[in-house]
């Protein structure tokens, strides 16, 4: 509503339940040494419960079913159709300056509906549903080839519409672009400091040698005070291949931080930096910033700190519920929607 123009959603869920480690094992306070956690794919959380168990891998695909079917269930019930955007209510926004800037956009999309309305005009299923697909990190490979078939004459992944290579597991030579290059799927590399110009020049023609628009995406995550440095760099050794690629900014990963008691967190203030130095660079460069990732969650937690809720660092233990990482609450995603809208009237 915000920039006008299409908005395509695709949602981390439904497969991700592995989880990259540098090391093997780990050593507890008390000296015993024990696997690593490697995600509920692999094996449990709690210490005691560490060794590798195939079995969790029939249940992670019963986890992710479950998962679509009750997306599927929630949009086929109505949860995104604009015929109820009256009921969009930010109950804790602190900041009656977004409150505003909200209730003001929901108020001109309402007058849109309401001359639709009056011209019969707003039945169409775009109005009372959305297209959702799934992606994840292609990081288990047993679990993502159990799920990969050959369709005609090309092999899909039907686990995900989309998949991309991890930071740590885009070695040339390795299993995993080796897995990627022949599967037929829209693919993502994640790409942060330690990706040289060159290393990504040499993926690029291994994972997309039919230079196929639309077939790889680059999703860059370097951190508020390297994007500057590293972005511009990056754009022009893509540039320098002729291949296609779509440039996502992942603001989130590259921005963690912990508080002095310990707790992992972000900053708003970050996220939204690094995010306006991608668009600002890509503007620069002559290309477009084509995506965000975020990690967020439609719950009221407390994870992230700053935005218009003024979260501070001794509240993140009011509802901290993230076995993972910190993700942005409802309202603070908001506040970075209102700002990529922004940035993209600018653009155009």
């Amino acid at each position: 509503m915000g920039a006008g123009i299409p908005v395509i959603r695709l949602a981390r869920m439904a497969g991700q339940f592995a989880k990259p480690r540098s090391s093997t094992y780990e050593t507890l306070s008390d000296g015993t040494e024990v696997y690593s956690f490697k995600g509920d794919n692999v094996n449990g959380f709690d210490s005691a419960d560490r060794e590798p168990d195939p079995n969790r891998l029939v249940r992670a695909y019963f986890h992710s079913a479950a998962t679509l079917n009750y997306a599927r269930g929630m949009i086929s019930g109505g949860v995104a159709d604009l015929h109820a955007a009256a009921e969009w209510k930010l109950t804790n926004v602190l900041k009656e300056e977004t409150r505003r800037e909200y209730e003001d956009v929901v108020s001109h999309l309402l007058e849109g509906m309401n001359f639709l309305k009056a011209i019969h005009a707003d039945e169409t299923d775009s109005f009372k549903s959305v297209s959702l697909f799934t992606s994840h990190e292609g990081l288990l490979l047993p679990y993502e080839e159990a799920l990969t078939t050959r369709v005609g004459d090309k092999h899909f992944n039907l686990g995900a519409h989309f998949l991309w290579i991890g930071d740590r597991t885009r070695e040339i030579n390795g299993a995993h672009v080796e897995y990627f290059k022949g599967i037929s799927n829209p693919i993502g590399i994640k790409c942060g400091p330690t990706m040289s110009c060159e290393e990504l020049t040499r993926l690029l023609p291994i994972l997309n040698p039919d230079k196929e628009p639309g077939r790889l995406t680059i999703i860059t995550r370097y951190g508020v005070s390297k994007v500057q440095e590293l972005l511009a760099k990056h754009i022009r050794a893509v540039k320098a291949t002729g291949i296609p690629v779509l440039w996502v900014c992942d603001p989130c990963h590259g921005n963690g931080i912990v508080t002095e008691s310990g707790i992992k967190t972000r900053n708003i203030a970050d996220i939204m930096s690094e995010l306006t130095s991608a668009f600002n660079v890509h503007s620069e460069e002559g290309t477009i910033l084509g995506g965000v990732h975020l990690e967020l969650t439609g719950e009221d937690v407390t994870e992230c700190i700053g935005g218009s809720e003024e979260l501070a660092s001794h509240q993140l233990t009011t509802k901290y519920e993230t076995f993972c990482d910190p993700r942005l609450n409802y309202t603070q995603s908001l506040d970075v929607a209102f700002l990529i809208a922004k940035l993209l009237r600018q653009d155009h």
